[in-house]
């Protein structure tokens, strides 16, 4: 079986269009759907159901998703048990700002061979079992048999539409987002991000919507441009990209300022020679003054100050 097209079936399922599965790759929308073709016909079944706003699993997909984590996982622990190779560092998404602070450590230190992946909900186990280095995480629960160190903190952004009654305000406060419908469907509980905004909702008596497929950024920013009611959340450091015509406006959220907690997490006796580096290259930031987190993340969030 292509280990590169199993590699391609779980990013499209990930990322819910095979568009933005490209993106992730770093490969075309073509070589996506060749990918997929391939596997398809190895298995002898269709996986995806092709619609307008993304790519939906079939029942022969869903069967064969974890057996593709499955793969995917042992090809990782098969590589890890026979090199060093590079140093492979885990982050939820290529358009976050971990990916652009891993970009910033690779100018600094192109002696070190960097790979940087994408396992979602799978990182802390590829820790575990080698076959990475390191992971950014939202620290829910420090493992013990983990190390970790605090990185910096994120805010969190409004994002909405011309016609919507916030799109003129400069800022709003947590509490004034009550009652305005915020759609989320990447929001996936029992994911360290599905714990924030489950968290964030529930300090500040909020209502986040993550109904609905995942089909994708692009499906949530048509929506957004054309809803007078319908806004979303996002940390000020993701790279989109959109239209001119649809005018989305970024609004602050202050008073106080809900932040993200990034940590880079590691397990205690990784051999890699370039993870010092890593650390060192990633010293901790200055907390954000008076910024709201979750309780969970204040074990390994130092003081602002």
């Amino acid at each position: 079986m292509d280990l590169e097209a199993v590699r391609t079936f779980v990013a499209a399922v990930a990322a819910g269009r095979f568009q933005d599965a490209a993106v992730e790759l770093s490969i075309t929308q073509q070589a996506v759907s060749k990918r997929i073709a391939v596997l398809e016909k190895a298995l002898g079944a269709r996986l995806f159901t092709r619609t307008a706003r993304g790519a939906r699993l079939t029942a022969e997909g869903e069967a064969f998703l974890p057996h593709a984590r499955e793969l995917l996982s042992a090809e990782a622990r098969a590589l890890a048990s026979v090199r060093t190779g590079p140093l492979r560092v885990d982050v939820i998404g290529r358009r976050l700002c971990p990916a652009m602070l891993l970009r910033g450590f690779h100018e600094a230190h192109p002696e070190v061979a960097l790979e940087v992946v994408t396992l979602f909900d799978t990182a802390v186990a590829a820790l575990r079992n080698g076959s990475i280095d390191a992971s950014f995480r939202a620290l829910v629960e420090r493992p013990a048999d983990l190390d970790a160190q605090w990185v910096f903190d994120e805010p969190i952004e409004l994002l909405c539409g011309p016609r919507h009654p916030l799109a003129g305000a400069a800022s709003v406060a947590p509490p004034e987002l009550a009652g305005h419908r915020l759609w989320l469907p990447g929001v996936v509980p029992g994911t360290e991000w599905g714990a924030y905004y489950a968290a964030f909702a529930t300090a500040f008596g909020l209502s986040i919507d993550a109904a609905g497929p995942n089909f994708g950024t692009e499906v949530v920013l048509d929506t957004i441009a054309e809803s007078a009611e319908v806004a979303t959340l996002l940390p000020t450091g993701a790279r989109l990209r959109w239209p001119a015509e649809y005018d989305l406006r970024r609004v602050k959220i202050e008073r106080p300022v809900p932040v993200y907690p990034h940590s880079l997490v590691w397990r205690r006796d990784d051999p890699h020679p370039a993870l010092g580096t890593l650390t060192g290259y990633l010293r901790p930031g200055r907390g954000v003054a008076g910024a709201w987190r979750p309780e969970w993340a204040a074990q390994t969030v130092p003081s602002a100050g």
